[in-house]
């Protein structure tokens, strides 16, 4: 089977590629991009998941523009932004940093905003921003004690991943729950299909 598109990722997240393979792609490159992703004063989550992707995007489509061998490929960029009200929690790298969102995310709701970034063949940018609510259960003082503990919050937008321990802490989810992951599929999927990514023929039967 000759597939007629290519697909570069532009991201170094793990949990998206894997994203990705489920939905049966496999990307022919992978472009992470190491871009400041420092909100503007008074930006909206929602604007800062929008712009970032889009930067991401076309950060990569500039460096491999003029690369003849990829041509003619998509390039998809994504990021992901968790918040409270207007407040963004920033990507945890100290624990006293994923302390501080996690008692500030228990008991209470909080919205995942991902910004879907997608660059077509001929240079077009196309976006996305999916978001989900999110309720945590009120946590415990052992519950945070034994995350932090983990590790899992390292690097993680609101410190924490919910593919991993923190699912025990989600009382209600109302959206994607890919989207939290940090790709949602469906929206992703269908971008890609409706710019002519062939999504399907990469599925193989058993």
């Amino acid at each position: 089977m000759v597939l007629k598109h290519r697909l570069i990722l532009a991201s170094g997240s793990p949990r998206r590629l894997d994203l990705l393979n489920q939905a049966g792609i496999e990307p022919a490159r992978l472009m992470p991009m190491d871009l400041d992703e420092t909100p503007k004063k008074s930006e909206h989550p929602r604007s800062l998941a929008r712009r970032l992707c889009g930067e991401k995007a076309d950060a990569a489509f500039r460096q491999v523009k003029g690369d003849l061998a990829w041509q003619g490929s998509f390039i998809l960029a994504a990021d992901t932004v968790v918040a409270v009200g207007r407040r963004i929690l920033p990507k945890a790298e100290y624990v006293d940093e994923a302390s501080s969102a996690l008692h500030l995310l228990s008991g209470r709701s909080h919205w995942v905003y991902t910004g879907v970034g997608l660059i077509t063949p001929d240079g077009r940018l196309r976006q996305k921003i999916v978001e989900t609510k999110v309720r945590f259960k009120r946590l415990s003082g052992l519950d945070i004690e034994s995350y932090l503990a983990s590790g899992q919050w390292r690097g993680k937008a609101g410190a924490y991943a919910i593919q991993g321990l923190a699912g025990c802490f989600v009382q209600k989810l109302v959206g994607s729950y890919t989207n939290v992951v940090g790709l949602p599929l469906y929206e992703t999927t269908l971008l890609l299909a409706g710019e002519g990514f062939d999504v399907q023929r990469r599925w193989v039967e058993g």
